[in-house]
Parts: C-alpha cells; sequence; structure tokens
C-alpha cells in the first residue's frame, strides 16, 4: 500500500481528479462508457501507471564525443 501513495508528482494529481470528475460525470449522465474511461484514469493515478510503462517510448541517450 505504501508503494501506491509514494512518489506523487502534480500530473498524477492531476490525472487522479480529472478521472475522479469524469468518474462522477459518467454516473450522473448514465453513461457508462464515460463511467469506464473515468475508472481508467483513476487507476492509472493511484497505481501509477501510464502509457509509457514497458519502457517503449524510451530513446538513446546522446553518445558523447571523446
Amino acid at each position: 500500500m505504501k508503494n501506491y501513495l509514494a512518489n506523487w508528482n502534480i500530473i498524477r494529481f492531476v490525472r487522479l481528479v480529472m478521472g475522479i470528475i469524469i468518474t462522477l460525470n459518467g454516473a450522473l449522465t448514465h453513461e457508462w462508457m464515460i463511467l469506464v474511461l473515468g475508472g481508467v484514469f483513476t487507476l492509472t493515478a493511484i497505481l501509477n501507471i501510464n502509457t509509457c510503462a514497458t519502457g517503449n517510448c524510451t530513446f538513446p541517450g546522446a553518445k558523447r564525443r571523446i
């Protein structure tokens, strides 16, 4: 549980707030796909998962000249 609540930054907090707002909007309007989308945003913020979790978005560093 401690790992889920560690290393909070502004982007993670924004994703959590956005997920909660989208989830509430989907629940109040009975739009179930919006509710699922809000749940995904909320879970990605809580679990600190992003689209680059597999490391596919990294790029090689600059090569040093000797």
